[in-house]
């Protein structure tokens, strides 16, 4: 990445003013008001004069912040502009997304502004894992201009020859850091090799660890960055609390939280797909309308509970951190941690769930006396102070358990970390084993026998 990187100033172009102003068409510029943007949101009015200019840009801003159609206005135009002389629907933008609900919510957002353009509009085509691959080759078939996918799934359209990829103008990265994720690095760069060496490249994060830094290194160049900071201004209104409470009562006490706040639904983040057929089986037998949501279920299941928790049939969904990105629930009054997050990038799109366009919400977390130093990591990292509380009838009375001592020359996490060990960390494990065992074997005098456990 260049050294003149453009920045924009927090606050500099967060003055209402008409889409239009932007530089987007008339009928983008309605299309934008149609679905309810009464003026651009800071992370627009930096972005899309940029996009517009053929810049390549790095947007970070929090979660309800717009950035879908920060991106999604700017290229809809430069793609409705660009198909002048190209073969009929070749894709000539392509959105990468992490998981499959994003891509959805994605695809719509898309799909709904490219419906108001009478010329030409570009046909948005989403495509994901975890259904059959059938019916999106049949939807491929007209071609596609736009195209919104997970990385996975897209490559084996690539391989069914379903997609080119070798006319891709503009590439947008939305939930950068995630696609960076173990199990997406490898899937990203067959992507990246896809694709021409002269495109515009677009990343889009609400957070923006080392890695995805490094991937912006290599592929942005002189890009603007467009950095909404979480000032009183643009901060969402989540107020946000941790309550002390024994391991074995968090259930009860989620029970009371609903019970007592009487609200209408609850996001409830787990960090085991057993723990949230657990939580939820215990909270419907309890007389809560509560159902589980993760990435066991099949796609239409998933499909299925998000929709009839967004028309309040389900009062609580209980989640993985699938849901942390990409599930965009209006007027959501309540996100809990009954489990905390393994980091504290994840703390943030957790509780990004509520307190979404304009609204007020609640983020609570539960601090057992194992998690609480874990828990002082996650403050650390994200610059916040929350109180501990406690709530009468749920003191804890568990004793806070000794820091494990750690093994002699042990490498360290490098981050936060939860009570499971992630697949880095196993790997790690695995390879310093296996590096020790062979050591041992060379040192160890030929025809020696290794020792049997009773030695």
């Amino acid at each position: 990445m260049s050294q003149s990187t453009l920045r924009l100033p927090v606050g500099a172009s967060a003055q209402p003013m008409p889409f239009a102003a932007l530089g987007l068409s008339p009928a983008l510029a309605h299309a934008a008001q149609a679905l309810g943007f009464a003026a651009p949101t800071p992370i627009q009015s930096g972005a899309i004069p940029a996009i517009l200019d053929g810049k390549d840009l790095l947007g970070i801003a929090q979660t309800g912040s717009g950035k879908t159609a920060a991106f999604g206005l700017p290229l809809l135009q430069q793609v409705q502009m660009g198909t002048t002389g190209q073969s009929p629907r070749t894709v000539r933008a392509l959105v990468l997304v992490p998981t499959r609900e994003l891509a959805a919510q994605v695809g719509e957002v898309l799909r709904d502004l490219a419906r108001h353009l009478m010329q030409q509009p570009p046909r948005v085509a989403v495509v994901f894992g975890g259904v059959s691959i059938n019916p999106q080759l049949m939807a491929l078939r007209g071609g596609a201009d736009v195209v919104v996918a997970t990385p996975g799934r897209l490559l084996d359209l690539v391989e069914h020859n379903a997609l080119r990829l070798g006319q891709v103008a503009h590439l947008v990265l939305d939930e950068a850091d995630r696609l960076l994720d173990l199990g997406f690095a490898e899937e990203l760069q067959r992507v990246l090799a896809l694709l021409p060496a002269r495109r515009q490249n677009l990343f889009f994060s609400a957070t923006f660890p080392t890695a995805v830094q490094a991937l912006a290194d290599g592929l942005l160049r002189q890009p603007v960055r467009v950095e909404i900071a979480a000032t009183p201004e643009h901060t969402p209104d989540i107020a946000q609390r941790a309550i002390a409470v024994d391991d074995k009562r968090r259930t009860q006490l989620l029970r009371h939280l609903v019970q007592e706040h009487g609200w209408s639904r609850v996001l409830v983040f787990v960090a085991t797909q057993y723990a949230a057929e657990h939580v939820a089986e215990k909270l419907y037998k309890a007389g809560i309308y509560a159902s589980p949501f993760h990435g066991g279920l099949s796609q239409g299941s998933r499909k299925q509970v998000l929709q009839e928790f967004k028309d309040e049939r389900w009062q609580v969904v209980v989640t993985t951190d699938l849901a942390a990105r990409g599930i965009d629930i209006a007027q959501l009054p309540a996100v809990v941690n009954y489990d905390l997050p393994r980091s504290a990038d994840d703390y943030v799109h957790r509780i990004g769930r509520t307190g979404r366009a304009g609204e007020s919400g609640t983020a609570v977390s539960f601090v057992t006396p194992e998690a609480t130093a874990h828990f002082q990591l996650i403050e650390k990292r994200q610059g916040i102070r929350v109180p501990l509380e406690v709530v009468a009838g749920f003191e804890p009375t568990e004793p806070a358990p000794p820091p494990a001592p750690a093994a002699p020359g042990a490498p360290g996490t490098g981050g936060i970390k939860g009570r499971r060990p992630s697949k880095k960390d196993k790997l790690r494990a695995a390879l310093a084993a296996a590096e020790a065992e062979a050591a041992a074997l060379a040192a160890r005098p030929k025809g020696k026998k290794p020792p049997t456990p009773a030695e």
